[in-house]
């Protein structure tokens, strides 16, 4: 399960991505918001982390204008690694060495086309599950 959330900076580009985890047959649960109107990004992090938490998603992709405040605000809390990413090469390096369980990216920074393919890296990538970065994660957490 993967539990999406964004603010209105990003709710245009977070339908593209639902769009694309629907042709991919993912698994979602849309934590809002549903429309353009003004809002406040900290309150669609919190519900994507404690879904996160709970165990009802494996991980998450948290859309705001530039994906630094969501960003900032999922990190608050103690076993989320939301990594923001505006490319394809840190989606797979934070997969791979951060072990991130959020996705964060700009609805005003990175278009559809990019960003489709940074959540396929991100979704498609595991952890590499080596002893070094398990180690500073482990340092992370504490």
């Amino acid at each position: 399960m993967i539990a999406l959330g964004c603010d209105h900076g990003g709710y245009a580009l977070m339908q593209d991505i639902k769009k694309l985890l629907d042709k991919k047959g993912l698994e979602y649960h849309d934590y809002g918001t549903y429309s353009e109107a003004s809002c406040d990004y900290p309150e669609f992090a919190k519900k994507v982390a404690e879904a996160i938490l709970s165990g009802d998603a494996e991980r998450g992709i948290l859309i705001c204008g530039t994906g630094i405040g969501i960003s900032i605000a999922a990190n608050r809390y103690p076993g989320i690694r939301a990594a923001l990413c505006t490319d394809c090469f840190m989606a797979e390096a934070t997969r791979l060495h951060n072990d991130a369980n959020i996705l964060c990216m700009g609805g005003r920074v990175v278009g559809p086309g990019l960003a489709e393919k940074i959540t396929e890296t991100f979704l498609e990538t595991p952890f590499s599950g080596d002893e070094r970065h398990a180690r500073r994660i482990g340092k992370i957490e504490r």
